[in-house]
Parts: C-alpha cells; structure tokens; sequence
C-alpha cells in the first residue's frame, strides 16, 4: 500500500489568519494594542480557556468570576494577587474596560450569561454546546443579530486547519458523492466520564449556591451537584451535548451542512451508576437531505464512556469513490477504479452463460490484475504541524474578530445548528421516539 504524509503549511488560508504571527495582518491592527477580557466560570475548560486566550498576543486577562472562593483564589495564585475576582458576573460585564468575556460556566448557564453580556456591550466566546435548551438558542442568534456584538462558541474543531484540509479534499471530489459519516468519541476512565474531585472546602460559605442554580430546578445545597455537574440534566446537556456537539460542530464544517431533518438516539446508563441521571452510551441515527453543499447522506455517533480500549475518537466520511478519516490528521483511502465489473452469470444455462461471458471478455479483454500489475492502494495522510493546538487556533481567529469587529464562523447561527441536534439526541433518547428537525429554521418540527 502506498502512503505519503504530508504536513500542513501554516501559511494556509485559515492558519495564517488565526495563528498569533498572521493576527495584525487580518486586523490590520498591532497586536501590541490590548484587548482585554475576563471569564467567567473558571473551573477546569475555563482555565484552559484562559490560557489559550493569554496565548493570543495583545491579550490580557482582566477579571476573573465563580461562585466557588477556592476557584478566585487559584486564580489569583496563578494570574497575580491584583486580578480583580468576584462571585457576581454582573460586576464583570458593568465594567467598561473589557472588551469581551468568555463564558465557561455550566451548560444551563450558557444563555442567559451569553445575552445577558450582548446585552451590555461585551463580545462573546461561550463554551459548547452554546445552550441547554434549543429554544434558547433563538434567543441567543436574536440578541447577537439585535446587539451586533461577536460571539464565538467554543468547538474548536471549525478553527483546525485539520478540518480544513479535510473540507478542502472533500470538495474537490477526493471521494467522490458522500454517502455516509461516522464519528466516535470513547473514553474508559472515571476522570474522562465526569468523575471530578469535590474540594474539601466546598461549604455554602464558599459557593454562592443559588446563582449557580439560576434558572434550575431549586435544590438543597449538594457540592456533588455543582462539580459534578455534567451528570445531571438540571445543568447539563449529557454525552450529546458534550461530544456530540464537537462532532456536530466538525462535520457540518467539513460538510458545509445545516443540520439533520431526523434524529434518533438510544442508549442507557451501562456502568457509571453514581446518583447521575444521564447515560454514559449514547448512539445517535441522523438523516441530512440533499442540499446544494453535499449530497442526502446519513451520520452514526457514538459516545461510550465504559470504553476498555481506552480513549479514541475520530471521523470516517464514506463515498463513491473513497474514504477520508480524520483523527489527529486527515487520510484519504481510495481503492483503484473498477476496471472490469464482472459477470452474476452463474444462475443461467450453460449457453446463456457463454454468450454473456462471451460479451463481458469482448468489452473487456482479459489482463493482469491490479496486483499483478503492482498498482497500490491510494493513500495520502495529512498532519498539522507539531505542537498544533486547534484551540489556541479558535481563540486567535475570535480575537482577531473583536479588533476587526468581523463575523466569525462559529457563530451563534452555527451553533444553534450544532446544539440543535445533539440536544434533540437528548429529547430522543428519553422520549423514545425520532424527533424531526427544521435545519434551516433552526426549530424543532411538530
């Protein structure tokens, strides 16, 4: 089997915008100019969050807001004793020297935040999927176009010049009409299935309890709940938001797709049976309906939290002609053209046999197989350059969007229509029926 491996150019379209050395070439602006921001929700993905973005030349962390003090403190510990912390986001967004926030607090608080910042003048990075509930994201998508602030939702994938590649060879043809997605995200540990450590400290005197409650279900004070949180539907979204969504997210980039028009998901609680009341297998049937981007093609995901094998995840885009994957590059599989389709003689005569063989070696004459012949496999694999971080990627295309004050590609219209189904995967899975979808609308259909 041949195989060529390739690594991607920086210089490419998307990477050369977004990666901190193209910032003031997209802007038109130094990056030594300054824009500051602050996050709120500053656990374990807006810590990271953080980084990245401090990463961004001209980037400065401000602010900092959770409603856990152990959260403020380490804060402090790593940002500097003068970072200014509270446990009231309304004091990050009445403050006029931050330009943008990012939001990375529980799932259920992804909206009203989100809003709530458009609302006072604050550009947007909220982290995925961009809300609990689907309906919210019509709220969302109307307060960005009615405010005209920048909001980015935080799937890093859109920003990867992997997928970028992987767009690019699927538009050129590379394998031919796409039929069929497959995308998987499995883990087997307990860290990995949202098992996070409980602060010893963590007393009502140290977490502001009912703003992390908000909008949900009024509960007794339960620490296991706000650490925990991705394991209960009061404020999170499950695997489907989650997971599904970066998947979502990833193919629709590729794809140019809006967003399935039927969605079915089953699956259970197999193994982590800790008080949670989300699955931890989840598999979900998607139809997309031809459109001018890409022919009707079907998409299977699959999350498996009790995975023995260990973490994987990937995609495999399935044509008429070949097949791509993508995991930590891209490769593109193609068997060589069918040269002789052969015969299904055999149910007949013995004379119609002969007259039908009889044609096939007429169109075509008897040669040497492929093998015989020595003609390989193509296969050519792409890969990003080494130390390539897709979201310090995504956070300097953002940034590079507030000074420009330009769209960006993950906005809220995008992802409403990568939540969209990954939340309806949810409403499948619990009702036990097949929800129908309106991509277009961005609604569920009745």
């Amino acid at each position: 089997m041949a195989s060529t491996r390739r690594h991607f150019l920086q210089g490419t379209a998307l990477g050369a915008a977004a990666l901190p050395g193209g910032l003031a070439q997209v802007t038109g602006k130094s990056p030594n100019d300054h824009i500051q921001f602050a996050t709120i929700g500053i656990g374990g993905m807006g810590t990271g969050d953080t980084e990245s973005a401090m990463r961004v030349p001209g980037s400065k962390l401000v602010g900092v807001c959770d409603i856990y003090q152990g959260r403020l403190d380490r804060a402090k510990e790593v940002y500097g004793s003068g970072l200014y912390t509270t446990r009231d986001y309304r004091e990050i967004l009445s403050r006029k020297d931050i330009d943008y926030v990012i939001i990375s607090t529980p799932d259920h608080l992804h909206a009203p935040l989100s809003i709530a910042a458009m609302e006072a003048g604050k550009d947007v990075y909220v982290q995925k999927p961009m809300v609990q509930k689907w309906e919210d994201g019509l709220k969302v998508v109307e307060a960005a176009r009615k405010t005209g602030r920048v909001i980015q939702v935080g799937s890093q994938r859109v920003s990867s010049v992997v997928y970028q590649k992987a767009r690019q060879l699927l538009q050129s043809g590379a394998i031919g009409e796409l039929n069929m997605v497959e995308a998987w995200w499995d883990r087997n540990s307990a860290i990995g299935a949202w098992q996070y450590s409980i602060p010893l400290d963590a007393t009502p005197a140290n977490i502001d309890w009912d703003r992390f409650i908000g909008g949900a279900p009024k509960r007794e004070f339960d620490p296991i709940r706000l650490f925990r949180w991705r394991n209960y539907q009061d404020y999170g979204t499950g695997v489907a938001g989650d997971l599904f969504v970066h998947l979502f997210s990833g193919m629709h980039f590729v794809t140019g797709a809006l967003g399935p028009n039927r969605v079915f998901a089953s699956g259970g609680l197999r193994f982590w049976k800790d008080g949670r009341d989300v699955p931890d297998v989840l598999l979900g049937l998607y139809d997309y309906e031809k459109t001018p981007a890409h022919p009707a093609f079907n998409l299977a995901l699959r999350v498996n939290f009790v995975n023995g094998g260990g973490e994987t995840s990937g995609f495999k885009f399935t044509g008429s002609d070949g097949v791509m994957t993508i995991g930590n590059g891209v490769t593109l599989s193609r068997l060589p053209k069918e040269k002789n389709p052969g015969t299904s003689a055999g149910g007949f005569d013995r004379a119609t046999q002969a007259l039908i063989l009889a044609e096939n070696r007429k169109k075509y004459p008897p040669q040497k197989t492929d093998l015989e012949n020595g003609e390989p496999l193509a296969n050519e694999r792409w890969l990003a350059p080494r130390g390539y971080s897709d979201q310090d990627e995504h956070h300097a295309n953002f940034a590079a969007a507030v000074r420009a004050h330009k769209p960006v590609t993950e906005d809220a219209v995008f992802g409403l229509r990568a939540a969209g189904p990954a939340l309806l995967s949810n409403l499948s899975y619990y009702s036990r029926q097949t929800m129908a979808w309106d991509p277009i609308n961005m609604r569920v259909k009745a």
